[in-house]
């Protein structure tokens, strides 16, 4: 396995962490980021749209969040994609804007929340494990067709569980850091 495997290995790798890291900004902490409204995905025009291609999203107070429709006959689809979300929100229709007000977290929702980030964080490590079974099984073959040496095998196999170490503490790092963000709000 040359190094250009090992690296694509680790960018599998890190797409994971990416990939957790956007679930994790979609979480709800308390405080108003337009990010909360990333995964909103709305029926407009008889397409399946990200609620940012049909809206502008501002956050002007720390718990609230404010949408501003851009055609008018999208209100009413918007509003319902938001109230139909698994984010338990309940916007204000005005004209073409919707107004959000965050409600504290309620210790219940708090719990909720840190078995969601556990559940993403679960998903993310299972996702680079898959990726170092990939690379150590391309490792096995290439020293079955005796493309590298017995020395050579264990040594790569070694640099690919160092790698594999170093993405899932970083995945663990993560997780404890937005479970504290949930948890202390």
């Amino acid at each position: 396995m040359s190094a250009s495997s090992i690296g694509d290995l680790e960018k599998r790798m890190k797409g994971a962490l990416d990939v957790l890291l956007k679930e994790f900004s979609g979480l709800r902490t308390g405080r108003a980021s337009a990010s909360l409204l990333d995964p909103i995905r709305v029926d407009a025009y008889g397409v399946e749209t990200p609620l940012n291609q049909v809206a502008n999203i501002s956050t002007p107070e720390p718990r609230m969040i404010v949408v501003s429709v851009w055609d008018r006959s999208n209100v009413s689809a918007v509003d319902k994609a938001i109230r139909n979300s698994s984010l338990g929100l309940n916007p204000a229709v005005e004209g073409q804007t919707l107004r959000i007000p965050l409600p504290p977290l309620s210790e219940e929702r708090r719990k909720e929340l840190v078995k969601v980030i556990h559940k993403y964080a679960e998903d993310a490590r299972i996702a680079v494990r898959n990726v170092r079974r990939d690379g150590m099984e391309h490792l096995k073959s290439m020293e079955k067709k005796g493309e590298i040496s017995q020395d050579d095998h264990k040594r790569q196999s070694d640099q690919v569980q160092k790698l594999t170490d170093k993405i899932i503490k970083e995945i663990d790092d993560r997780m404890a850091a937005k479970e504290q963000e949930i948890l202390k709000v």
